[in-house]
């Protein structure tokens, strides 16, 4: 049997990582976030999130970079959680999940965040809400013309959840039930030979 991973993506704040996280730990998948290699991008060039965005629209080689470790776990033979706004595009076999949020309910939960790395600090929910729905814009605007597709289309994806008012257990439980529900399905096909 071909392996399914898991690629999350969606509105930041909306718990992307901290719920790819427990999947890891609930499935034994391994985890890989294109997250973690942009905001280590931004650290090294003396630039926040949003400004690293910015910087990527002249700049192909970053996304490149990004891209091409995304690509490179197709030939993986573990399965992996993965939390990158792209992966959905790249990995050929995954059960795709977006999340959504409200925009306030976000903002809080970056706020609160103290792990967070290169992240402008804007200490007003309201003026933070603004940042992350305009560092969501210049990425689907970037993602668009680069190869052509819409991460804010939410027909690309086999699963998509509202994470504003539950908590981590709770959406992940959801996600690991949908996801032996589609692995079933997607099991339950033979594939007959030629003749």
């Amino acid at each position: 049997m071909t392996k399914l991973d898991i690629t999350i993506t969606g509105d930041l704040g909306s718990g992307k990582s901290s719920i790819a996280k427990a999947l890891c730990k609930m499935l034994n998948f391994k985890y890989f976030s294109t997250g973690s290699i942009q905001r280590q991008i931004g650290k090294e060039n003396g630039m926040n999130t949003l400004e690293l965005n910015y910087f990527a629209e002249d700049n192909t080689d970053i996304d490149k970079y990004i891209d091409d470790q995304v690509i490179k776990l197709n030939d993986e033979p573990d399965s992996f959680i993965l939390d990158s706004r792209m992966a959905w595009h790249f990995i050929r076999r995954s059960f795709k999940i977006y999340l959504t949020v409200d925009p306030l309910v976000a903002a809080q939960r970056v706020i609160a965040d103290n792990q967070r790395e290169c992240e402008p600090v804007i200490e007003d929910a309201y003026e933070k809400s603004l940042n992350l729905l305009e560092r969501r814009a210049a990425e689907n605007k970037r993602f668009l013309a680069v190869y052509g597709v819409d991460c804010g289309d939410l027909t690309n994806y086999d699963l998509v959840i509202d994470t504003t008012f539950s908590s981590v257990e709770e959406v992940s439980e959801l996600i690991v039930e949908r996801y032996t529900d589609f692995l079933n399905i997607q099991n339950s096909f033979i594939s007959f030979p030629d003749y």
